[in-house]
């Protein structure tokens, strides 16, 4: 990192220190390293860069005792000279590279990197993908042709074939005393060298009985007489592999750093958790998942990683929720009944129970002393942003600013105007930034917000940009979480004094999702729809019988309706995807919607160019909307009454019904068509889900069931861990147990939270989102 001293929490320097003191104590440093290691760091953090690199030269020429040249930048011929040399005099860690262990080397490491096997860690924690029960060993006689089986005999004769050109067969013939097996190998004459005629061996393979033979093809062999069996004879495991690196290699490597490195694995469970479950102790565990003894114990093995997954994970997400109880907030807000009520009196409706709930649930942390970090949860249509407005409402009469920030343009003008239409009567003055401003439009923003002239600011990701400043920002609201990073959160609270955040989602979050995704946060749900709105009738339509739903359309447009009409090919690029959407609206324009008018909103147009086609849509300047799944989030047409999804099948449940909820916003009846051609069982099931169902719940559920969690929120930078061998469907239960378990743990046992922060196996990335 240039450094910059910024690689480790605390400092590099302060990661040397707390080292040098283990390295000590546990006899690795002499006393003199140790003093002359102190000298060297004592002042690296004031240090110039160029000082700092002379300083990392001497400190590592103290701790290894090898002669080094001191320049700045050594050839790399001997800079490797060096590296190897360091490293040969170095005690080997979980950190240390890949190609230092035990057979690996520097040509075999670079296989393995490929793989994201970088060092000794990576290596242990490099599970099986599954496993061939190879233990149970069957009589020559009795093998059963097309099943895979491990036989044992001794090798009665060899033979080489050539069959034709460039092909050629080798065949080894072994007896047990019931029968004999041909083992037969193509290309592989090699394979005869290294079975000596009367050795006993172990074969493991597919069966074929032809030719009145008992023949096994490429069979795993091995040795019989070999120390330890590997690769037969017993419960083999299959790793995730390259092209170019075999399991037999994988094996070797891998039971040899379990028998060689295990031992310095640490235990990160606490003690009351093991005895608690019983869980075998972390070097076993290694050992049983790589090279079970037993079925038994590899399901022991199993069942601890996963439960560990789950519990260092949730522990990093409760220490961040814990550690943010610590800090205190500089603002302290009117807390009102009156408030609400008065905000709530000049509405044109009233607040279902559940937005009550949630207002209160919200000023209620709000009271506190600490800042808030919320999540409210809503299915399409809930009420969330009044929710936000209403609480925006109580930060300006307390005297402060409140910020709204949104992925999009059309969605952050979409919040400008609703909350214009809810603040402005009482005098609340509300501003917009997005992108497109003008620069004096910009500056005169700018200079409004810093002198308070501004009390809400309304924007995209415009709102974090340098040179934005508030006068007093307390109350922060982030729409659409799942679509900023941390980095973004977290820029815009830092624009106040530790301000208060509420982020918004209209995508319901499984529980066990929102573990995950949120458990950092509190959560709060709009599980209720307005009185006024009417459940949408959902239908499935074979891509052959669209004209009906055509047809259906151009009724509802007779009554003065709107229709959006959803054309995407999401498995192609915008360029493509914008293509298709406007042959296809050229298409329907020409043909049975040539007397309507119709407009086209898709990716690659301008944001200004489609904020336009939206703002004549929405004031009803066109009867269709043919668009990409641009409008997914947020876009509000009252009398929009009709969506027609093609190609629905392409779709995951999610985004069906974030579509879905395009519709439905007024009191009208609304109604949505899936319409496509059903190829599997699954595309089956997720369209009978959406037609069945509305419950956004229900079909998120279904939706992790069906996908899993990557494709459940696209990808996996929006902020889910990568889960070696735990499965957020199968192992739900167990990710409910861990969670109560850390929660006990951050509450009782401080001590073992600090020792985990400290070994470096809780850190938070805040770039990324990620916990790792």
């Amino acid at each position: 990192m240039g450094l910059k001293n910024l690689s480790v929490m605390g400092g590099f320097d302060l990661y040397i220190k707390n080292n040098l003191h283990k390295a000590l104590h546990n006899n690795e440093i002499s006393d003199t390293q140790f003093n002359n290691a102190q000298k060297i760091i004592s002042d690296y953090k004031t240090s110039a860069i160029p000082d700092r690199k002379k300083k990392l030269f001497e400190l590592r020429k103290v701790l290894t005792g090898v002669k080094e040249n001191t320049t700045l930048k050594p050839s790399k011929a001997v800079k490797t000279s060096i590296d190897i040399k360091i490293k040969s005099a170095q005690k080997m860690s979980l950190e240390s590279d890949i190609q230092y262990a035990k057979g690996v080397g520097p040509q075999l490491s670079l296989k393995m990197k490929v793989l994201g096997i970088n060092t000794i860690r990576d290596l242990l924690y490099y599970f099986p993908r599954r496993y061939e029960d190879r233990s149970n060993l069957t009589a020559i006689a009795n093998t059963m042709d097309g099943a895979f089986e491990t036989v044992k005999g001794r090798v009665h004769d060899k033979r080489e074939l050539r069959l034709r050109k460039g092909l050629t067969a080798t065949k080894v013939t072994i007896d047990d005393g019931t029968g004999f097996a041909v083992l037969t190998w193509f290309n592989q004459p090699y394979k005869s060298k290294s079975i000596p005629m009367g050795t006993f061996i172990y074969a493991s393979g597919k069966v074929e009985k032809k030719f009145g033979e008992t023949q096994i093809q490429n069979p795993e062999i091995e040795l019989a007489n070999e120390e330890e069996n590997l690769h037969t004879a017993r419960i083999v495991p299959v790793y995730p592999s390259t092209e170019n690196l075999s399991q037999r290699t994988l094996r070797k490597i891998i039971k040899s750093a379990v028998e060689n490195y295990s031992h310095l694995v640490s235990e990160n469970l606490p003690e009351e958790i093991v005895l608690k479950y019983d869980f075998m102790p972390v070097q076993k565990t290694l050992q049983e998942i790589h090279y079970p003894s037993s079925a038994g114990e590899k399901v022991k093995a199993e069942a601890r990683l996963i439960y560990e997954e789950f519990f260092l994970m949730q522990l990093a997400i409760l220490s961040l929720r814990k550690n943010r109880t610590l800090q205190s907030r500089s603002h302290s807000y009117i807390i009102d009944k009156k408030l609400i009520e008065e905000f709530e009196a000049n509405l044109p409706f009233k607040f279902t129970s559940a937005q009550k709930r949630v207002i209160y649930e919200i000023l209620m942390e709000l009271a506190g002393s600490y800042p808030m970090s919320r999540l409210v949860q809503g299915d399409v249509g809930s009420g969330k942003t009044i929710v936000a407005a209403a609480i925006i409402y109580v930060t300006v009469k307390s005297g402060y600013q409140g910020a709204i920030m949104a992925p999009t343009e059309i969605l952050a003008e979409q919040h400008y105007k609703k909350f214009r239409q809810y603040l402005e009567p009482y005098g609340i003055n509300v501003g917009l930034f997005t992108g497109s401003l003008t620069k004096k439009e910009r500056e005169a923003l700018k200079e409004s917000l810093k002198t308070g002239e501004i009390n809400v600011a309304v924007g995209t990701h415009a709102l974090i940009q340098e040179g934005i400043e508030f006068k007093n920002l307390a109350f922060c609201v982030v729409d659409e979480q799942h679509k900023f990073g941390v980095m973004q959160r977290t820029e815009l609270q830092k624009k106040g004094n530790n301000a208060d955040l509420l982020v918004m989602t209209a995508t319901p979050i499984p529980r066990t999702l929102s573990l995950i995704l949120y458990g950092d946060l509190s959560i709060s749900v709009i599980d209720e729809l307005p009185p006024n709105r009417q459940e949408i009738k959902s239908f499935f339509r074979p891509l052959k019988k669209i004209d009906t739903v055509y047809s259906f359309i151009k009724e509802e447009i007779k009554k003065g309706r709107q229709a959006y009409i959803v054309c995407s090919l999401i498995d192609e690029s915008d360029k493509i995807e914008a293509k298709a959407a406007l042959a296809h609206a050229e298409e329907l324009k020409s043909g049975i919607f040539s007397d309507i008018k119709v407009s086209v909103l898709h990716g690659k147009m301008k944001a200004q160019e489609k904020e336009e086609i939206m703002e004549n849509f929405r004031k009803h300047g066109s009867d269709i909307l043919i668009s990409t799944t641009v409008i997914e989030v947020g876009v509000d047409v009252p009398n929009a009454t009709v969506m027609v999804i093609l190609n629905a099948e392409r779709f995951g449940l999610a985004q069906l019904h974030q579509l879905r909820g395009r519709v439905g916003r007024g009191s009208e009846q609304s109604y949505c068509f899936f319409s496509g051609e059903i190829k599997s069982q699954e595309s089956r099931n997720r369209l009978e889900t959406m037609v069945s169902s509305s419950d956004g719940f229900v079909i998120a559920e279904k939706d992790l069931e069906l996908r899993g969690p990557g494709d459940f929120c696209g990808t996996r930078q929006h902020g889910i861990p990568e889960l070696k061998l735990a499965d957020l469907i199968r192992d739900r239960k167990i990710l409910e147990i861990a969670r109560k378990d850390a929660e006990n743990i951050i509450a009782s046992n401080t001590d073992f939270v600090k020792k985990l922060k400290y070994n470096g196996e809780i850190s938070n990335s805040e770039s990324s989102g990620m916990i790792h």
